[in-house]
């Protein structure tokens, strides 16, 4: 599951190779980031791209083996805006609202993604009751989900409840549990990765467990179960320690079990999803259940969502083919 507490900037490191010897600085920077060469010059020259440490010249020439670490600035986004966007409202109180998102839909406005999301239907809903802490573009928002991961989110609708909400995600005190269709067998019945994770050192828009000691790693925490097998498939339960970034999705990837339909990380083109790519599309994930403390009453709060119809649809699928 994804958290306020996540790495929002796109720092990454990437190492030329023998055949980027003599590149200018501003030419590699351009074919690594995507950018453009002039938008990459100005990145080196407000120094935001680091040779061992220190800002680059746009006009150094690249050497076989020069690690650079490069910050992208988080692009700013337009104030986000109410839209009349049907949401399904599990809890709410003057406090807290407790949403079920539908799968493929953007929590918060981001660069592609201006209208549409979870916000614009939190704004229209709530009006002026959504804390403020999260900022224009993120109001009330105190962790997230990915766009293709349906399921339960808290949000917060004044600032107490956000800095209360906050520090208990900060302090593992919020139990989410997911339901997940994994690949392949598990060997075990249950287990846990501990492992931590950060910003893709090569593909930035990718996350990945990094082993080696990286500052922008953080600590990881998936404890798993199985539910159900189905041979070339397990239903697994997962339960969060910590929130980062895609954590479930990147957790199952590096110990060999992908999540069905996850393009990013490995768990697409099996043969079951091209016989029924109309009900995958993106990760068979779902976050089913949500326990926290009520930050105005201290009542301990359980709330639970059944599973969708396409991921129950799946299921069945699983049962009647493979089983």
């Amino acid at each position: 599951m994804s958290e306020r507490h996540e790495i929002y900037d796109v720092a990454f490191v990437v190492t030329s190779t023998s055949f980027d010897i003599g590149k200018r600085a501003d030419a590699f920077v351009a074919e690594k980031t995507e950018l453009t060469r002039s938008a990459a010059a100005r990145l080196i020259e407000s120094a935001n791209v680091l040779l061992d440490g220190k800002p680059i010249a746009k006009n150094y020439k690249m050497r076989e083996g020069d690690t650079l670490e490069i910050e992208l600035p988080e692009p700013e986004t337009a104030d986000a805006e109410p839209e009349n966007i049907p949401i399904d409202v599990v809890y709410e109180d003057e406090d807290i609202i407790v949403v079920n998102k539908p799968k493929g839909m953007v929590v918060h406005p981001a660069a592609g993604n201006k209208n549409g999301t979870l916000v614009n239907a939190l704004l229209y809903h709530c009006k002026d009751s959504l804390s403020g802490i999260g900022g224009v573009v993120r109001p009330g928002i105190v962790h997230r989900i990915d766009k293709d991961t349906g399921g339960l989110l808290v949000v917060a609708k004044n600032d107490a409840a956000h800095l209360f909400l906050a520090e208990q995600i900060k302090y593992h005190n919020v139990s989410r549990i997911y339901y997940a269709i994994a690949l392949g067998n598990f060997k075990e019945d249950s287990g846990t990765v501990n492992a931590p994770i950060g910003r893709h050192p090569v593909d930035r828009k990718k996350m990945a467990v990094i082993r080696s000691a990286d500052k922008r790693a953080r600590e990881a925490i998936t404890h798993w179960s199985v539910v159900e097998r189905f041979g070339q498939f397990t239903l697994i339960r997962c339960e969060l320690e910590t929130g980062r970034t895609h954590q479930i999705r990147v957790h199952m990837a590096s110990i060999g079990h992908p999540l069905l339909g996850d393009g990013v990380y490995g768990g697409d083109g099996t043969q079951f999803e091209a016989r029924h790519r109309s009900l995958i599309d993106g990760q068979c994930l779902f976050a089913a259940k949500l326990m926290l403390t009520h930050p105005r009453t201290g009542e301990e709060m359980t709330l639970e969502a059944e599973l969708p119809e396409y991921f129950s649809k799946v299921l069945e699928l699983l049962r009647r083919e493979l089983q």
